[in-house]
């Protein structure tokens, strides 16, 4: 089969294709035949980042090949979706039951990757804002896989406005057509007055105008993997808070509330309140494309490798 790797630090230009043998399933997994695979900033910067070189995971669809000794409720032949920690670039992933979910009729493996995860992601994060109706909510990286899907499900959860912070003004129009009332640029002296929270998905030097965005006793959720610092003095002055989200310790620690916030993304898909939108689609053999266009910050939606 054919497989993305890398072997030093470095940019698009370092990623590969291989051949390699088709894993096979341990115990408690299954092996998919990738059809789709969603792009992640996140793995775009383990690229350039990591001390040494890492498999290039994270979410996939397909159809199962092989179980594993001990699967329950999965059999050749389903559709699946969901996170691979071990080798996802590839024409075959293995992918663990419990970080796996069935692909419902009329929805394709592009729809899952687009939807699921960073739906997830979206929603949990939305979750931790602790939103009440009415409130005003700030989204950063708005036009990102995970950031239009979270402006929707905040228009969905009863926010009374909506605004969404983009790197380029090209992309204001997408956002809007999310569900953003107002779009504003990350050079903006305002962010388009306080916000009772804010869902965060850049951080770094970000992390404090998102704060500084906030209204007095205003929630920051940062789920972003860029990092950041900020003084406990900014929060203290304005009783702010923020919080971590982690999608992965839901899925390995809370696996029912996992569950029914699939089961919801899903729903809202097939009545049309929610629908991923997709910036390309790339092959396999043309990941280093994919992780150009992410970090060229250009993408509207999901970037996806289809083997």
């Amino acid at each position: 089969m054919r497989r993305v790797r890398y072997e030093r630090q470095g940019g698009p230009e370092v990623l590969f294709v291989e051949e390699a043998p088709i894993p096979e399933p341990g115990s408690g997994e299954l092996l998919a035949r990738v059809a789709a695979v969603g792009v992640t900033l996140p793995v775009v910067r383990k690229v350039r980042e990591s001390a040494e070189p890492v498999p290039l995971g994270g979410e996939i669809a397909g159809e199962v090949v092989r179980t594993g000794d001990g699967v329950t409720g999965f059999a050749a032949g389903d559709r699946v979706t969901g996170l691979v920690f071990g080798h996802g670039y590839a024409d075959y992933a293995l992918l663990h039951t419990a970080m796996a979910s069935p692909v419902p009729d009329g929805a394709s493996a592009v729809d899952a990757v687009t939807l699921v995860r960073s739906g997830l992601v979206a929603r949990g994060a939305l979750e931790a804002a602790r939103p009440v109706a009415g409130e005003t909510a700030l989204i950063t990286a708005a036009a990102s896989g995970v950031g239009h899907l979270a402006v929707r499900l905040a228009k969905l959860r009863g926010a009374g406005r909506v605004v969404g912070a983009v790197s380029d003004p090209a992309k204001a129009d997408f956002v809007r057509g999310a569900g953003a009332d107002d779009v504003v640029r990350y050079d903006a002296a305002d962010w388009g007055g306080p916000a009772d929270y804010c869902l965060d998905g850049v951080g770094g030097e970000l992390l404090g105008p998102a704060v500084a965005a906030l209204a007095p006793h205003g929630r920051l959720v940062a789920y972003s993997s860029g990092g950041g610092a900020l003084s406990a003095y900014d929060l203290l002055v304005g009783a702010k808070s923020v919080t971590g989200f982690q999608m992965g310790l839901i899925a390995r620690g809370r696996p029912e509330l996992y569950e029914e916030w699939r089961r919801d993304l899903w729903r809202l898909f097939h009545s049309g309140e929610l629908r991923p939108a997709v910036h390309a689609r790339f092959d396999l053999t043309d990941a280093a494309a994919a992780h150009a266009a992410i970090e060229s910050r250009v993408n509207t939606g999901k970037v996806v490798l289809t083997p």
